[in-house]
């Protein structure tokens, strides 16, 4: 048994990925904070959440600086609920503290990767695109062909492509101002620097990439006479290009400060193809993990989560004759493992869509670096939340679209 990573990940490796199987159970949240902070003991710095990079910069912030309050981190910080979850709240209010009197270069960072949507919508790119322009201090009329932000982040603009505004003339225009407004940025990066700094350089640059990635989202959930399952890869395999974009960009934010642990969904992180189905609906799509593996070959590793029995979801004992059954006759409340399936297995069959849980299946684990299998849910809470290494104060919580999102987390 390993309960450290270090055990499976090696030297070259400066992109760490941690998937877990269902954003639904809190252990892996818990499990992840004592992962991290031993990671900390061994060079990382950096950690990037599934979560709005955009919004993420507040986290950083208080993390990094002491700006605004924990709460408020908390509150603004996070997309898809997470603020609400305890262990990311200990992670924070962990990462603060240790920062705390250290000199800047040494201090950790807590980055967002994914963009600005939420399950049933898809905001306005406008004011993303007007931070870059007040940046750069020019007279640009956004407001004007972005039009009210509601007809942007309303549902139907996601779920049907017939009312989408990102096929529009004005959608058009928009990115041909935004790919401007990106080159302007780029040329006048020495006087807006040294107008201003380089950490504004890079806050407006991050947002007006968000800002083009929104517009690129929308002009996909515009393309018209698709069907269910082609436009729903579609809209999936756009998201998780985009948040390979943001790994990318993190890394070279961070490369030379240390590597960076980064906590997703399986399907976000996964060296293989990404598959979702359900009823009729038969998705398929590159994932992050699959686009940055390709592109950082060694540097990037990935390590699946498993789930054996959560009494947060209703998940009970699996059966015997499946691949958690046997990670779950180790005996461990939770471990990590290599990469290798019993022979004679089978995927579990006892789950449902509201659990939000991808049974541990062969393709996951292909290329895969380790496995980290939860036996059980509360039990392994107790045990990391409670650790000393684990990071928190303790130490020192009716559409295809929407159906997918729920299952990989929003």
């Amino acid at each position: 048994m390993s309960q450290d990573l270090h055990d499976f990940v090696t030297p070259s490796c400066e992109l760490l990925g941690l998937g877990e199987p269902t954003h639904q159970e809190p252990a892996f949240g818990w499990v992840r904070n004592r992962l991290f902070a031993r990671l900390v003991d061994r060079g990382f710095r950096s950690i990037a959440l599934e979560t709005d990079r955009v919004a993420a910069l507040a986290v950083d912030a208080y993390v990094r600086e002491g700006v605004g309050t924990l709460d408020a981190a908390m509150g603004e910080g996070f997309s898809h609920g997470f603020g609400e979850h305890e262990a990311n709240r200990e992670l924070v209010a962990w990462m603060r503290e240790f920062n705390r009197n250290r000199p800047a270069g040494e201090r950790l960072a807590c980055h967002g990767f994914d963009i600005p949507t939420e399950n049933y919508s898809a905001p306005s790119p406008r004011r993303y695109l007007e931070h870059a322009r007040d940046h750069l201090r020019i007279d640009l009329d956004i407001a004007g062909p972005a039009g009210e932000d509601e007809r942007w982040s309303r549902a139907e603009a996601v779920l049907d492509p017939a009312q989408s505004p990102g096929a529009t003339a004005e959608a058009t225009r928009l990115r041909c101002l935004a790919d401007d407004l990106l080159v302007r940025l780029h040329a006048r990066a020495a006087e807006s620097i040294d107008a201003s700094s380089l950490a504004a350089w890079q806050e407006a640059r991050t947002r007006l990439t968000a800002g083009i990635g929104l517009l690129r989202y929308h002009a996909q959930s515009a393309v018209l006479g698709l069907d269910p399952s082609t436009r729903l890869s579609g809209l999936l395999g756009i998201r998780d290009a985009l948040m390979a974009q943001n790994l990318l960009d993190i890394r070279d934010l961070e490369a030379r400060r240390g590597p960076t642990l980064v906590f997703s969904h399986n399907q976000h992180l996964r060296r293989s193809p990404s598959a979702w189905s359900q009823g009729e609906l038969d998705c398929g799509w590159s994932g992050a993990g699959r686009i940055v593996g390709a592109l950082l070959g060694e540097r990037y590793a990935f390590v699946a989560g498993s789930l054996g029995r959560s009494a947060a979801i209703g998940l009970a004992e699996p059966a015997p004759d499946t691949y958690e059954a046997a990670l779950q006759r180790r005996g461990s409340v939770w471990e990590l493992t290599g990469a290798v399936l019993p022979a004679g297995s089978r995927t579990r069959t006892d789950t449902t869509p509201r659990q939000g849980y991808f049974p541990l299946d062969r393709e996951v684990l292909d290329g895969a670096a380790a496995l980290l299998h939860i036996a059980d849910g509360a039990a392994a809470t107790v045990a990391a939340a409670g650790s000393k290494a684990a990071a928190g104060p303790k130490a020192a919580a009716g559409s295809a679209v929407t159906a997918a999102d729920a299952a990989t987390g929003g």
